[in-house]
């Protein structure tokens, strides 16, 4: 697996510079927990349970502030990436708190270019990730390389409407979430077309989440 191919586009619904996300984040570190803590608790504990029915060595892309990660099991073994230096501090210091000694690695890293050999995950979890990075596909390309066979890429992830008044409105807002980290113009047809263009990648389950049904979990398996 390559970071390259056909499924790979341009950004689309507004332009995302990875420099940009990573101080929009840095910015939003110290209230991070505070705005969108209990807004995201449910997705989180629903991807947790998802990367647990595999269980192994999980990869937490984005892992930010490191809200998941005293929710996952003790035999579970943790490495956290994100862009933001800042988010990761946070990360240390709860990973130092709550003395998790499963978690192996907190450290600063690009989705788009992830530092880790082939195979070496036996689940990719990535929260609220895919819409945030300048380009998507090549993310998704890029968990599915480090992901082993078998294992699963587990995403929470907004998938913006196809048609009607909400349509109107994340195309309305697209430049003002552009400049706060991430996009609102996302449709699942992106995913598709990803998968479509990927070998051995296969979605397993895709179900609406809270707040409002405008986020999903999505499950893709890599098969052997």
């Amino acid at each position: 697996m390559t970071t390259s191919g056909s499924a790979e586009r341009p950004p689309a619904g507004g332009r995302l510079d990875t420099d940009g996300v990573a101080s929009a984040y840095g910015r939003w570190a110290p209230v991070y927990d505070l705005v969108f803590g209990a807004v995201f608790d449910q997705g989180r504990r629903s991807a947790i349970r998802a990367a647990e029915r595999i269980g192994g060595r999980v990869l937490e892309v984005g892992v930010g502030t490191g809200l998941s990660l005293p929710l996952y099991a003790p035999t579970t073994r943790i490495v956290g990436i994100d862009i933001s230096e800042p988010m990761l501090a946070k990360a240390r210091g709860r990973v130092a708190a709550h003395r998790l000694a499963n978690v192996e690695d907190i450290a600063v890293m690009d989705a788009e270019r992830l530092g880790f050999p082939d195979a070496a995950f036996d689940v990719v979890v990535a929260q609220y990730v895919v819409t945030a990075v300048p380009n998507p596909e090549r993310a998704l390309s890029e968990f599915a390389r480090v992901l082993r066979p078998g294992g699963e890429i587990v995403l929470t992830s907004r998938v913006s409407a196809d048609s009607g008044i909400r349509r109107i409105v994340e195309g309305t807002l697209s430049p003002l979430v552009n400049r706060l980290g991430w996009r609102t113009d996302f449709p699942f047809a992106r995913y598709a077309a990803w998968l479509a263009a990927t070998p051995a990648m296969d979605l397993v389950e895709r179900r609406p989440l809270p707040p409002l049904g405008h986020f999903s979990l999505i499950r893709i398996a890599k098969t052997a």
